[in-house]
């Protein structure tokens, strides 16, 4: 199964030429490391930057340049600086072509719950609801289970909702899925995982038609 840089690995492949791209907090924020060097992308963080670069070496880090999750990032040449409410304006306008996000729950309706566990403290909800709210093109980057071995890709969410219907696709240590009407789609296996093993942590309902290929990375 995968690591988190083999998620975000397997993401990188979504990302095209000339896209326009936003990264949650967590896993998503690595994606910026491994996408092709031939190709053009604009990677957006909402607290107010637009070409962002992967994450600098140690002993190079500026504490002015951060992303969305207070992480020291880097800034590519042309990369561009601007308040919340311009970076919003992107978010809601709908100029950003694809939105990477981390979750809790994923449900097989496409619904999304990434922003707040009952009882435990959160300091607020983030961008998460203007993006999702905003993209057609939402690709999760999860693990496939939390730590109790329970499945987080559900019939229906049980935590509270950041968004409704509005995932496309699944990336998780397991497996690649797309969000169908029917449920989720198993598209990709991770190297060395078994579709028993995918069904087996899938809690919603898993849509298997024909031989399901091995990612490659």
């Amino acid at each position: 199964m995968l690591d988190k840089n083999g998620i975000a690995q397997r993401i990188a492949k979504e990302v095209k030429d000339g896209y326009y791209v936003n990264l949650g907090i967590g896993i998503p924020t690595l994606v910026a490391n491994f996408v092709r060097d031939d190709i053009d992308v604009e990677f957006q963080s909402e607290n107010g930057v637009l070409g962002m670069g992967p994450f600098p070496f140690d002993g190079e880090e500026d504490a002015d340049v951060i992303n969305a999750g207070k992480q020291t990032i880097t800034a590519l040449p042309g990369a561009s600086f601007f308040d919340s409410a311009t970076s919003f304006s992107m978010i809601r306008g709908q100029h950003v072509d694809l939105t990477i996000l981390g979750a809790m729950e994923v449900a097989e309706n496409g619904d999304i719950a990434n922003w707040k566990i009952p009882g435990k403290m959160v300091k607020g909800m983030g961008g998460a609801m203007d993006l999702v709210a905003s993209a057609d093109n939402i690709i999760v980057a999860m693990m496939h289970t939390n730590r109790a071995g329970e499945s987080k890709l559900l019939k229906r969410c049980s935590l509270p909702l950041t968004g409704v219907g509005c995932v496309t696709k699944v990336v998780t240590n397991l497996a690649v899925l797309e969000v169908t009407k029917e449920g989720f789609k198993l598209l990709e296996r991770a190297p060395g995982v078994s579709v028993d093993e995918i069904q087996k942590a899938t809690e919603g309902t898993l849509i298997i038609d024909g031989d399901v290929p091995e990612m490659k990375l």
